[in-house]
This record gives C-alpha cells, sequence and structure tokens, in this order.
C-alpha cells in the first residue's frame, strides 16, 4: 500500500510554513537600533533635497530617488546601492527617458522601451539600480525636458551619494557606506 497523503488543507498549511521558512532564511534581518538609523537616514536625506529645492527653487528631487535612499539607508550593503549603481543607474535611465522624449514621443510604448533598456544597459554596465527604471518611467511619461537629466537626477544622485557616506561615517549605529566605488 502506499502512503496516505495528507488532506489538502494540511498540504496548504505544510507548503505555507515551508514557504514562510525559506523567507526567513533568505530575507535580511535588522537590528532595532539599524531600523531607527536607516529611517533618521532617510527622513535627513529626502528632507534635504527637498528643502534645497525648495530654496533654490532647482529641482533636486524626483520620486525615484525616494526609492534610491531606502536602497542606501535600508540596505546600504546591497549591491543595487553602491555609488556606482545609483549615480551611473540613475544616469542612465535619465538619459534614455531624454533620448527617447527627443526620437520617439512619449506614447505607453516608448515609456516600456526606457525601461527595458534601462534594465538592458544597467545590466550591460553593471550598474542596476531599481530606481532608475522608475526614472526612465517618469521621464517618458511627464516628458521630462533633457535638463531633467542634470537636474534633479545627477546632482540628486550625487548628493544622496555624499550624504550617505558622511551618515555612514558620522551617525553612531549606521552601517557602513560604500562597499566599493567602482
Amino acid at each position: 500500500m502506499s502512503a496516505m497523503r495528507p488532506p489538502p488543507p494540511a498540504r496548504l498549511v505544510k507548503r505555507l510554513q515551508d514557504e514562510r521558512q525559506r523567507g526567513r532564511e533568505y530575507q535580511p534581518r535588522f537590528r532595532p537600533g539599524q531600523v531607527g538609523v536607516a529611517w533618521l537616514g532617510a527622513l535627513l536625506s529626502i528632507a534635504l533635497l527637498s528643502g534645497l529645492s525648495a530654496w533654490s527653487g532647482v529641482p533636486f528631487i524626483a520620486a525615484p530617488l525616494g526609492a534610491s535612499a531606502v536602497l542606501l539607508f535600508g540596505y546600504p550593503a546591497s549591491p543595487l546601492a553602491q555609488p556606482r549603481n545609483i549615480v551611473l543607474g540613475n544616469l542612465v535611465g535619465a538619459s534614455l527617458a531624454a533620448i527617447a522624449n527627443t526620437w520617439l514621443g512619449n506614447g505607453p510604448l516608448v515609456v516600456a522601451l526606457a525601461v527595458g533598456f534601462t534594465i538592458l544597459l544597467g545590466q550591460q554596465l553593471r550598474c542596476l539600480h531599481p530606481p532608475a527604471g522608475g526614472l526612465a518611467f517618469l521621464g517618458v511619461a511627464f516628458r521630462s525636458p533633457p535638463e531633467f537629466v542634470l537636474f534633479p537626477v545627477l546632482v540628486g544622485s550625487l548628493l544622496m551619494v555624499v550624504l550617505a557616506l558622511a551618515f555612514s561615517r558620522y551617525v553612531r549605529g549606521a552601517q557602513p557606506y560604500p562597499y566599493h566605488w567602482l
């Protein structure tokens, strides 16, 4: 006789328990102090860029830079959070948006092409950065002018990297940053 299979609900519970265990082993864990420091770093960096924008009238912030802050301060050990990835990755996404706006317009297919090519170039140049796809998307969808590449993307990305570097050096409990420059 073959072994009896447990009833479907028991199999489902077992599968969910196995999946939960696999997730716990895979996902990074953060100590309570790291959580507070990450929160503070992201808050200060976005507040500073927003304040600079309001004060100067020059845009230093774009929504995807908020996602960059999540990586920079929430998980600075991630390969996707290193300076090369943030600066070059964001620059690739914004540049592709500017090129797409100039040569192709801004329809849904153009948005998809800009995001797709951002991934392709990010992988080829070893500077993949998920928020760069958001910059490509927004840059095309909102018909951002070519200046978008410089302000807010390049300058905002550089300022965020410098802020993360200073934060990691001078704030007790902050995780080291960067792990590599190039």
